[in-house]
């Protein structure tokens, strides 16, 4: 098959470009940065140099690498590490679920593409009610907080043109917080906040989070890739409440116990968007990703996961 990897060294894109070449799969990566060109012949994709919002360029690269099968992982997380600015850190994602996604669907549907594959999120999104752990069948917030509506909104969009096109066939991925190496939730910058304890506990730490090893995720994706229709949870086994999961890592680190900052304090030193996310938000289950894609997290739990990176020493202090 013939697949062209939108967002190609991004977290997700550095560990499916190889898994998809090992497969026997021709892979085409897109990337805006010149520079990057030579990591994707190193991963064993051939390189496309383009901008995912320009509609022109995005049509002829897509039309020149004729494939299959398209995975749309583009994101801009560069400010991502300050989330007390929720809508200026994922403004330039925003524009990539939506302008990108919808040059990267038109080309597909000029150039016969038969699937389209993207990435979305699990976590936040939820209703912040009911169940503490939600399935892709159960309802996204109505009502998110001001900071998170213009990324709702974006997710909303792009996970409806994808999941209600049949031509290409579209599969929306619900990635849980992503760690391992090079990224996620508990990166070394993250690990020394953590140490450093400037990630407190806010309120009763109720809100559930799920998580997913990289390497899963790509596994996952490289699935999607050639079976399965609509929206999948991509997340390990173990969904745990924020008063659970954030003194649990901060014990592997070797750090002191998070502070415990009220949700009237939290609300406003950093907002009312970071105090939904650690009291409020839900989790999501795996069970449609393992019944349909044949899907099983070789983490199960981010706890034997993170502990074994802590272990590697990749986050040595």
């Amino acid at each position: 098959m013939r697949i062209f990897v939108a967002g190609a060294t991004g977290a997700v894109g550095r560990w499916l470009v190889p898994r998809l070449v090992r497969a026997g799969h021709t892979v085409a990566g897109l990337t805006r940065t010149p520079a990057k060109a030579a990591v994707l012949r190193e991963l064993g994709a051939a390189p496309v140099v383009a901008d995912a919002l320009d509609e022109r360029a995005v049509h002829a690269a897509v039309q020149a690498a004729r494939p299959d099968a398209i995975v749309h992982e583009l994101t801009d997380l560069k400010a991502a590490g300050d989330l007390r600015k929720f809508d200026r850190a994922f403004a330039n994602s925003n524009r990539l679920r939506t302008l990108g996604t919808d040059h990267l669907l038109a080309a597909a549907r000029d150039c016969g593409v038969k699937r389209m594959v993207v990435q979305s999120f699990c976590g936040w999104p939820y209703a912040r009610s009911g169940g503490h752990v939600k399935s892709e069948e159960d309802a996204l917030d109505p009502d998110p907080p001001a900071e998170m509506r213009p990324t709702l909104e974006a997710i909303r969009y792009m996970e409806q043109v994808i999941t209600t096109s049949s031509a290409p066939e579209g599969v929306a991925l619900r990635y849980g917080a992503f760690y391992g190496p090079g990224t996620g939730a508990f990166d070394p910058a993250t690990a020394d906040q953590i140490r450093k304890r400037r990630v407190p506990l806010i309120g009763d730490g109720g809100a559930w989070w799920s998580f997913v090893h990289i390497d899963d995720a790509a596994e996952a994706t490289a699935l999607a890739v050639e079976r399965g229709q609509g929206v999948y949870n991509i997340v390990d086994d173990d969904p745990a409440p924020v008063r659970e999961w954030l003194p649990a890592i901060a014990t592997m680190l070797g750090a002191k116990s998070p502070i415990h900052v009220p949700k009237w304090l939290a609300r406003v030193a950093a907002g009312e968007h970071l105090v939904a996310m650690m009291t409020q938000s839900r989790a999501g289950s795996n069970a449609k990703a393992k019944r349909e894609l044949g899907w099983r997290p070789r983490h199960p739990s981010w706890r034997g996961g993170f502990a074994e990176i802590v272990g590697n020493g990749a986050l040595a202090a």
